[in-house]
């Protein structure tokens, strides 16, 4: 099962030290979400990092870093809503129902589906799908190893989540709180 982290929004101190903390610990991935940071604050953070960790980061702002730090992949959002023809890396993006997954799959390495559980970052984010629902996807084959749960991911909803047959994790609160 893929295990994947999500960086704080904000700046935090120590951040290179704490993702390659992480990626030690046995996280595949870290996704660099930094929506209010520019560019020099992603490619100072970037640089701190060696050259094997830069290629375990997804980004999701600043298209033209995944080029200079040769990073594993870009997450499409709405700073990033289209890539370059040339583009060969990862790509992944957030659903929020399965609608979005079985449409945006096709053209995906990975998908987050979100929220699954209650979330622990965000106050009043609720999970917007039942027990029911989850499984009945999974039966369909909506939810297989590319779809990536979120929203209050903690490991001990990790056997869980695989009985579903989600590809993986990803996770911000359980791991910055």
């Amino acid at each position: 099962m893929l295990k994947i982290a999500i960086t704080q929004p904000k700046a935090i101190d120590r951040e290179a030290t704490t993702i390659g903390r992480l990626l030690a610990e046995g996280f595949d991935i870290v996704h660099l979400r930094k929506p209010d940071a520019d560019i020099d604050y992603c490619r100072g953070l970037l640089r701190q990092l060696t050259a094997e960790q830069r290629g375990k980061i997804v980004i999701h702002d600043h298209l033209a870093l995944y080029e200079e730090f040769s990073l594993r992949g870009v997450h499409i959002n709405c700073n990033v809503t289209h890539l370059p023809d040339s583009y060969r890396g990862s790509r992944s993006r957030s659903c929020h129902s399965f609608e979005e997954v079985i449409s945006y799959k096709p053209t995906c390495d990975y998908l987050f589906l979100s929220p699954i559980f209650d979330s622990i970052s965000k106050s009043g984010y609720r999970s917007a799908f039942s027990h029911a629902d989850l499984q009945r996807a999974s039966d369909e084959g909506v939810i297989d190893e590319r779809v990536i749960a979120l929203g209050g991911v903690s490991p001990d909803k990790f056997a869980y989540l695989e009985a579903l047959h989600f590809g993986g994790v990803a996770m911000l609160g359980a791991i910055w709180r």
